[in-house]
């Protein structure tokens, strides 16, 4: 089975066990890889009250799950920071990725379909890229509501039902997360890298990453010069 189509920031792909699997990629890429142990899964499922040998994970391709991508966002925090929660926090997250997965994309969850009020899922990719496109510039709600076809009292509402975060949210939590990556290249002062990702200086960066991230630009520089 092969697939092809755009990647845009925030889609899951969901690989059951056992199943060969490889990405061919255009252009780099950035993606964090989370490993479900089947022991986890079968635990899940036993106490659930299901016979784990008649449960099967599904294979999805770039799907929008809100759940998964918060998961994802805070185990990738928690790593970035050197785990200061502990080992019970990572289990947790992990135990409730395990049971999200069980009851949204096995075969025996019922079909995942858009909310119910969000974006359709084409156009919501188109959305996405857009953001991603055009982080550096000055984004506007009414620029992203034309790419959605929408109009921008409605896509308001509609980005929420379908992203989980409201849509200014939502661009400067990539903005910091691509300043981060640029940093941590180490190729562009502070300041340049505050203007390529949209922040009007680079206290603004300074400011939404520390309560994005809880860390500062400098702290990631120096980190990455050690």
């Amino acid at each position: 089975m092969k697939h092809r189509g755009l990647s845009v920031h925030g889609y899951s792909d969901i690989i059951p066990a056992g199943t060969p699997s490889r990405w061919e990629m255009k252009e780099s890429d950035t993606i964090l890889l989370l490993n479900v142990a089947q022991s986890l899964l079968k635990t899940v499922a036993e106490e659930s009250g299901h016979d784990p040998r008649h449960i099967e994970i599904l294979n999805r391709f770039q799907t929008r799950d809100t759940k998964i991508e918060h998961i994802g966002w805070a185990l990738e925090a928690e790593m970035e920071t050197g785990y200061p929660n502990g080992r019970l926090y990572v289990e947790s997250l992990a135990q409730g990725l395990a049971i999200h997965l069980l009851n949204r994309h096995s075969s025996q969850s019922h079909e995942v379909t858009s909310p119910k009020g969000g974006i359709p899922g084409r156009r919501l990719k188109q959305v996405l890229s857009y953001i991603e496109d055009n982080l550096s510039q000055d984004l506007s709600l009414q620029n992203i509501a034309e790419v959605s076809g929408l109009s921008a009292s409605y896509f308001k509402t509609a980005f929420r039902t379908s992203v989980g975060h409201p849509v200014h949210q939502y661009v400067i939590q990539r903005r910091v997360e691509r300043a981060r990556s640029l940093l941590a290249e180490g190729e562009l002062p502070i300041s340049q890298v505050a203007l390529e990702t949209g922040f009007s200086h680079q206290s603004h960066l300074a400011h939404h990453m520390r309560r994005v991230l809880g860390v500062t630009p400098k702290t990631i520089l120096c980190k990455d010069r050690k």
